[in-house]
């Protein structure tokens, strides 16, 4: 998939509901494990066919966007270390047949930064970009194929447990979105389609 547009008005994002969506319960990181593994497998065959995927992370503080992102590239085959980028903003990782970026703009204050970092050549070239903190860089991302919102249990309980909740904003985001739907069809509820 080829993202046309690399600049886009948040009003025109935010203009635009899901294609589909679906919500899932992680009752502990397995179960956060488990769902990035089937991500990736759905995933994977297109990556490695040389198309491109942009996923948006929503979540608070400690909800768990960085442990799915580190869950998520280690089943894409990500070897070694896998850093957050809260610092560089960017952290690119290797596959072999797919480029990976895993993006944080939780410190991004400069649209100029955009530009001066290269982040538009980043995300017009084939293969998987994870963004935390999108919304930090509202305006400059293109449309997410999916968009992954992490609910943390409320403050008085400490538990893992996760509502997580994915959205399908492309053809190939409704596709994974399928797949998952397949393979995790338990832990969904209120799967919803819209026209």
């Amino acid at each position: 998939m080829t993202h046309v547009t690399i600049v886009a008005s948040p009003e025109a994002n935010a203009a635009k509901p899901p294609v589909a969506a679906s919500d899932f319960i992680w009752s502990d990181e397995a179960a956060c494990a488990a769902m990035a593994a089937d991500l990736a497998q759905a995933m994977k065959p297109g990556l490695l066919a040389g198309d491109s995927a942009y996923i948006e992370l929503h979540g608070t503080l400690g909800a768990g966007k960085t442990t799915f992102t580190r869950h998520l590239l280690r089943a894409l085959g990500v070897q070694g270390r896998i850093k957050s980028p809260s610092y560089a903003v960017v952290e690119p990782h290797d596959v072999p047949g797919m480029a990976i970026h895993h993006f944080d703009f939780y410190r991004f204050n400069d649209p100029q930064e955009w530009e001066d970092a290269g982040f538009r050549d980043l995300f017009a070239a084939p293969g998987l970009k994870l963004a935390e903190w999108p919304e930090k860089a509202a305006g400059l991302l293109p449309r997410a194929d999916l968009q992954i919102h992490i609910q943390p249990p409320p403050q008085t309980d400490q538990g893992e447990q996760r509502t997580v909740r994915v959205e399908a904003f492309s053809q190939a985001g409704q596709q994974a979105l399928m797949a998952l739907n397949k393979v995790r069809p338990l832990e969904a509820t209120g799967a919803q389609a819209h026209g």
